[in-house]
């Protein structure tokens, strides 16, 4: 769906974007990770074509991002912004009409959208009228009108109250159901960890994770196991330390101990096990490592391997 090949975006000699490749698959949530200044904007602006970048390429189905229709792309950026003194459906009538909607088809798109995000009712109501997340949920509004096929949304849970959060959810779920591909960018890991199938994090404008979700957390995980279960496990075997976490606990393994062995010695024991499996740290715990200690920086321009290079040269 979105191919970005060795992009470099440079602002008073400073790269701000540097070499970065990476590829979006149709259908997927994507996550966009880094720190504030790791150069996150600048790329999706150059993905958006906003701004062009002053050197590789970016593919949107095959074709050069700029020459792709209008409504193909829709972008939801952080710094929220309305017409205020508009009335809501008007601004989703413009929305629309930018997009290449007619009129009619935008205005009746617009209904349905504000339905949906429970604000049919404010339809006829200035802008300012609306509470911040309310005036948020437009915003939403204004990105998916024109049904687009590739959703960017920058931050779009931030400031939201557990319902709305819980909505945009379902509405992210729903869209991608229908074959649009969504590119998300934000700080709340938990969210990534929930609704992301792979993450691209950049740090200081280089590529320093990129992979499946789940398989940069196991990359990261140390050599121990989470265990819910009842019965004895100080002192099993090949286990050199233990520690209760939310419920679980945790065993971390000698080296060279496998975790067929230490759940093979627990069974023995006669420890009733409700679950068992890998202990892999949050993404949070990810994200704050590899930016405190500039991992990933010393691959240079070309950023660090993809996890599918790492299993094809049997890295583990």
């Amino acid at each position: 769906m979105l191919e970005v090949r060795d992009v470099v975006k440079t602002y008073d000699d400073r790269a701000v974007v540097n070499r970065v490749s990476f590829q979006v698959q149709p259908g997927e949530v994507f996550a966009l990770l880094g720190p504030n200044g790791a150069g996150k904007t600048t790329l999706i602006r150059m993905i958006t074509d906003i701004t062009k970048p002053d050197g590789g390429s970016i593919l949107l189905e095959g074709q050069p991002v700029g020459t792709r229709p209008r409504g193909t792309i829709a972008y939801l950026p952080e710094e929220r912004g309305l017409y205020r003194r508009s009335k809501v459906i008007e601004v989703l009538d413009y929305y629309g009409q930018l997009k290449g909607m007619s009129r009619a088809d935008a205005r009746g798109a617009g209904l349905e959208l504000l339905a949906r995000v429970e604000l049919r009712d404010w339809a006829d109501k200035q802008v300012q009228m609306l509470s911040k997340g309310m005036q948020q949920k437009v915003q939403l509004c204004t990105a998916l009108i024109g049904s687009p096929r590739l959703l960017i949304l920058d931050e779009p849970f931030s400031g939201l109250d557990p319902i709305n959060v819980q909505l945009f959810e379902e509405i992210l779920h729903e869209r991608r159901a229908a074959g649009a591909t969504v590119l998300l960018s934000t700080h709340q890991m938990n969210k990534v960890e929930q609704v992301c199938d792979r993450a691209l994090m950049i740090n200081r404008g280089h590529m320093v994770l990129y992979g499946k979700v789940g398989e940069l957390r196991r990359r990261y995980a140390d050599h121990a196991v989470m265990v819910r279960g009842e019965g004895p496990m100080e002192g099993v075997p090949g286990v050199r330390a233990v520690k209760p976490v939310n419920g679980q606990v945790e065993l971390a393994l000698e080296a060279g101990v496998t975790t067929d062995q230490v759940l093979r010695a627990l069974l023995e024991r006669g420890v009733h096990i409700e679950s068992f499996g890998l202990s892999s740290p949050p993404l949070e715990d990810i994200f704050v490592k590899v930016v405190r200690e500039g991992i990933g920086l010393d691959h240079g321009a070309s950023g660090p391997p993809t996890i599918d290079q790492q299993v094809a040269g049997g890295a583990r």
